[in-house]
């Protein structure tokens, strides 16, 4: 006789958990709060629908905080697997200039949510909405939704994170399982903006300016890519991904530093060489033109430095390639792309089952794993539901 596996939730990991879980072994329910599932998944797609990225796994892995959590689980599910599951249920996709994995050209966010669907539909996977989950049956444990116990054998949590309230993914089911005696860490903004307390003059020029071919450091990482220079600060993918780095800065200090490499295909020796082998005298012109380097770059280091460094060959060499900005806030959780907090990880198995409950689990995002964008949430998310759906299919039921 088939057992039932409750997954409560509808996003990317529980798609994938339903996707390879035995249906001859299992009969399997997907409960989402809203009326529609994959919300969060098509709202993240309005930027540009990266579905993971296509770096050797080895180094694929080495972006996922906290460090060990995921190996296995990435490894038992990479990128590679996932393309190739993708294709299977009719997205092919390709691998863009920046690396990432997008699906085909002219393919749209929820093209790819109705083949997912489409494929859970065949496989008998049963998905009921406006269904929501609000604590458990004291006795048994069972999950109650809308008001009433479910009897079920195992139950899957996939209820997301604390970011993109307009979903749905709120994190305010984290007093729950906090009330169930289940450890919780408090949600916290991630791959998000961070505040510069800019100089007027400077901020007023270049508010919207891009921050190109740039590389930036913190506490010894480092992120190529670009970032944005707001009101606020900066955001974009150089800042994005140094997001643990710079938390762990704010928590311990109230601050954090972070360096900019102005010039990262330039070791410190070819900047100064170019610098000093300049028939200018003129220092802003040498950097336009030995440096290839823009107004705002040029602009930052004018307003930050004093003249004598600005002036100072060796000591403008070294600013370019280790420039120093000061952080001193994050933005909101509801400005964040994700989140961290959520399920503390001493409170689950290897295997996401819950300490405190049996036969109950925990994937995806409401764990509290951190990854940047480009591909690497959604790949974190989708390899923790195919790790759980292995696990249970050899379950002696």
């Amino acid at each position: 006789m088939k057992k039932n596996i409750s997954i409560i939730g509808g996003g990317p990991s529980a798609f994938l958990l339903a996707s390879f879980l035995d249906v001859e072994k299992y009969r399997v329910t997907i409960y989402e709060k809203n009326k529609t599932a994959g919300r969060k998944f098509l709202v993240a797609g309005k930027g540009g629908f990266n579905v993971t990225h296509s770096e050797p796994i080895e180094k694929l892995i080495d972006r996922y905080t906290p460090k060990g959590f995921l190996d296995k689980t990435l490894s038992g599910f990479s990128n590679t697997d996932f393309r190739n599951w993708l294709e299977q249920i009719g997205i092919p996709t390709y691998i863009g200039s920046s690396k990432r994995v997008y699906p085909k050209e002219g393919i749209k966010p929820i093209e790819v949510l109705n083949a997912i669907l489409k494929h859970l539909k065949r496989r008998g996977v049963l998905l009921k909405y406006d269904h929501t989950f609000s604590g458990w049956e004291t006795e048994t444990n069972d999950p109650i939704i809308n008001n009433e116990a479910v009897a079920t054998d195992y139950t899957v949590f996939s209820i997301g994170g604390a970011s993109w309230k307009v979903t749905g993914s709120d994190g305010s089911w984290s007093s729950v399982f906090s009330e169930k005696g289940i450890k919780t860490k408090p949600f916290q903004a991630s791959n998000c903006g961070y505040q510069i307390n800019w100089d007027p003059s400077f901020i007023k020029k270049h508010e919207g300016t891009p921050l190109k071919n740039i590389a930036m450091y913190c506490n010894d990482v480092i992120q190529k890519g670009e970032a944005v220079i707001t009101t606020f600060g900066l955001e974009g993918n150089a800042i994005y991904g140094l997001s643990p780095q710079i938390r762990e800065q704010l928590l311990s200090t109230s601050k954090a530093t972070l360096f900019i490499d102005f010039k990262p295909s330039f070791s410190l020796e070819k900047v100064s060489e170019k610098i000093n082998a300049s028939n200018s005298k003129n220092t802003t012109q040498i950097l336009k033109r030995e440096l290839k380097l823009s107004v705002s770059q040029i602009d930052l280091l004018k307003t930050y430095l004093s003249k004598e460094v600005y002036l100072n060959k060796t000591l403008l060499a070294e600013n370019i390639k280790k420039f120093p900005l000061e952080i001193i806030g994050t933005a909101t959780i509801d400005e964040a792309i994700s989140t961290v907090g959520g399920i503390d990880l001493h409170a689950i198995s290897e295997n996401f089952e819950l300490n405190n409950l049996p036969t109950q689990f925990c994937i995806g995002e409401m764990l509290d794993w951190d990854a940047p964008t480009g591909g690497y949430l959604l790949q974190g998310c989708v390899s923790t539901g195919v790790a759980l759906a292995k696990y249970l299919n050899e379950v002696d039921v």
